[in-house]
This record gives structure tokens, C-alpha cells and sequence, in this order.
């Protein structure tokens, strides 16, 4: 082989691998949306395979609604009202525990970091936020789980929805779409907590003031004056209000706009700080 014969191989050969490594019609903007998907994949099917992890969003509400109907509700609604009493708790305990489940991303999230995977997810040729917005976006089955157990566990109770399907199917969607703005603090607290019992544990004490101290269990009207005021701002009042009225009917329109407020402002301020964080952790 003469001399020429030979520059021109070696040519050849260098310059396929990069003719390759071209794009072929697939747009680099669509690679966040690629990974992430496949990331969030991978978030499911680590769920699946630990359905122990589901304990807070299956066995919670059915325990909370049995609890505070059959428990409770006498002293709260009078004695005899129970049926009654469940038309009215459902609702909040929908808003209750799918914002409870917001904890778990922070809590999945801190453990994974502290495991070393995002330092593995670094090393790979994807974008660098498609971890974090896979496992958010993989946490809206988990929301969707808590809805559908809610609502299958209290028809059995004797639940019943006074508007229509579509009404319901809204009001599912509302509160699924307030845990997913809210899981924003749970992904912030996950990224600068230093352990995963710290996230949950401050996770819970917003929570659970938040759950109380609004109309999940009670009508704001029986609470003190000065609770009151509390209470109306409450973004799990303005929830449970807004999935009450399409579940049973009733007020609706100002409930929801006032929940839509409640989401844009944690996503406004917590996705950005959540971002921030997961740079300088990740």
C-alpha cells in the first residue's frame, strides 16, 4: 500500500466517528425532555420494587377517614351524622395527605445524593437538571395513587360525589397539581437538609400546622376569631375548599383561583432556590 493509499485510510477512519456523532434530525432542545423521561422512568420503577415507600399514600388516607369519621365524627358532627360528616372530610383529607406526600421526593432525593447516584448522573452525557426534574416529574404517580385510594376508600365508606365525573376529575387534578408546585420545598429542603430524617421531619412541621390549622376537619367558623384569619389564608383551606365544592358542589371559583395563586407563588419562589441548591449540591 503506497503512502498516499495510507493518509487517505487514516482519514477516512478519523472522520467517520465525528460524521457519526452528528445530528440526525433529532433536536438537541428535546434531550432534557428525553432524559428526564427516562429518568423518571427509572424513579417509577425503583417505587415499584419498594411498595413499602407507598405506606403514606395507600394505608394513610383509609386510616385518617376511618379515624376521624367513625372516631371523631360523632363529637364533631353530632352524634348520628357520621355519613354526613364524610361528605365533608373527604375532600380534606384528599388535600391533607397528597400534600404529605409531597415529603418523599425531598427524602428520595436527599438519599440519593447522599448514596453518591447523582454523582454517577453527573458523569453521564445528559442535562445536568434531568435527574431533578425526572424524580419530580416520576412523583405524580404517587399523587395520583393517593386520589384514587382516597376516593375508592371512602365509596366504600358511603362517599358519594354530588356534581359529576368531570367535576371530580377536576378537583383530582387541582390537588395533584398543588402537590406537585409544593414538592418544590420538599426538593429544596432535600437538597441543603443533611439527612433524609431531617427532610421529613421539617417537612412535617410545615405540614402538619398547615393540615390542622385549616377547615380539613372543621369548618373555619368554630375555630377561635383569631384563628380565623389563619385559616382563610391557609393554602390547604383554599385546596380542600376548591375540591370540596366540585366534589359536593357549592362555591368554587374563588377556592380555586386562590389555590392557582397558592401554586404559582411556591413555584415562583421554591423552583428556583430547588435549582439553585441542586447546582451546588449535584
Amino acid at each position: 500500500m503506497s503512502t498516499t493509499q495510507t493518509t487517505r485510510t487514516a482519514q477516512t477512519t478519523l472522520s467517520t466517528p465525528l460524521a457519526d456523532a452528528a445530528p440526525t434530525g433529532r433536536p438537541k432542545r428535546y434531550a432534557l425532555v428525553r432524559h428526564s423521561t427516562a429518568l423518571a422512568k427509572r424513579s417509577l420503577i425503583k417505587t415499584m420494587r419498594t411498595p413499602e415507600a407507598l405506606i403514606d399514600v395507600t394505608l394513610q388516607p383509609i386510616i385518617f377517614l376511618a379515624l376521624f369519621t367513625y372516631v371523631f365524627g360523632g363529637a364533631i358532627a353530632g352524634a348520628g351524622q357520621q355519613q354526613a360528616y364524610l361528605s365533608y372530610l373527604l375532600p380534606g383529607i384528599l388535600a391533607q395527605t397528597i400534600a404529605m406526600g409531597a415529603t418523599a421526593i425531598g427524602v428520595n432525593l436527599n438519599t440519593d445524593i447522599s448514596k453518591g447516584v447523582f454523582d454517577r448522573f453527573r458523569s453521564l452525557p445528559i442535562p445536568r437538571v434531568a435527574p431533578l426534574i425526572g424524580a419530580v416529574a416520576a412523583d405524580v404517580a404517587r399523587y395520583a395513587i393517593v386520589a384514587v385510594v382516597t376516593l375508592a376508600a371512602g365509596s366504600v365508606m358511603g362517599f358519594r360525589i354530588h356534581t359529576n365525573p368531570l367535576a371530580a376529575l377536576a378537583g383530582c387534578l387541582l390537588a395533584m397539581a398543588f402537590a406537585l408546585s409544593l414538592s418544590w420545598v420538599s426538593v429544596f429542603l432535600g437538597m441543603i437538609a443533611r439527612t433524609p430524617g431531617a427532610v421529613q421531619g421539617i417537612m412535617i412541621l410545615v405540614i402538619l400546622p398547615l393540615s390542622f390549622g385549616s377547615n380539613t376537619f372543621v369548618r373555619s367558623s368554630t375555630l377561635p376569631g383569631w384563628m380565623q384569619g389563619f385559616v382563610k389564608v391557609n393554602p390547604i383551606t383554599q385546596l380542600a375548599s376548591a375540591v370540596r365544592g366540585l366534589f359536593n358542589g357549592g362555591p368554587v371559583a374563588d377556592h380555586v383561583l386562590w389555590t392557582f395563586v397558592w401554586m404559582a407563588g411556591l413555584v415562583v419562589v421554591f423552583m428556583p432556590m430547588a435549582m439553585w441548591a441542586y447546582r451546588r449540591k449535584a
